[in-house]
């Protein structure tokens, strides 16, 4: 079960994001005005916002405190972006491909257990799921919402 975090913890993780928006911001800055920027600035910028993402998730899981087997799968989104930033840091790299091909393989490993269900532990409600408990029944709200029955 996840852990609703108070302001203090969720500071490090909020920041981090923050930091990778604002790196994201530069990236499509580039995309604008390129000519701004220095030779081969774009594999940075490209890598940055990728490495820092994977670093802010880790950071933010592992403030929630989630089981082992959500922890794991956390870790492993976080390498596929690893795995992707690598790429785009290093294009010209015989491994670059297969820098690549294991960030593909990893994503799509990832939103197949999201799509089958594993592991299963409930939602985390800072994504404005709804959770209904097995064996309860939706409650209607007003205007067509539903809420569980807890």
């Amino acid at each position: 079960m996840y852990i609703r975090l108070d302001r203090v913890h969720r500071a490090a993780p909020v920041i981090l994001g923050v930091s990778t928006l604002v790196s994201v911001a530069v990236l499509l800055t580039w995309d604008a005005f390129p000519g701004y920027f220095p030779a081969r600035a774009h594999d940075y910028l490209g890598a940055l916002p990728l490495a820092m993402i994977a670093f802010a998730y880790l950071v933010y899981q592992t403030a929630h405190r989630p089981p082992f087997r959500e922890l794991m799968k956390a870790t492993m989104l976080a390498v596929a972006f690893l795995f992707w930033a690598a790429n785009q840091l290093w294009p010209d790299l015989r491994q670059a491909t297969l820098f690549n091909d294991i960030a593909i393989a990893l994503f799509v490993l990832d939103v197949f257990l999201v799509m089958i269900g594993w592991p299963a532990t409930s939602p985390d409600e800072s994504f404005g799921e709804t959770y209904v408990a097995p064996g309860e029944s939706p409650v209607s709200q007003p205007g067509g919402r539903e809420e569980t029955g807890q």
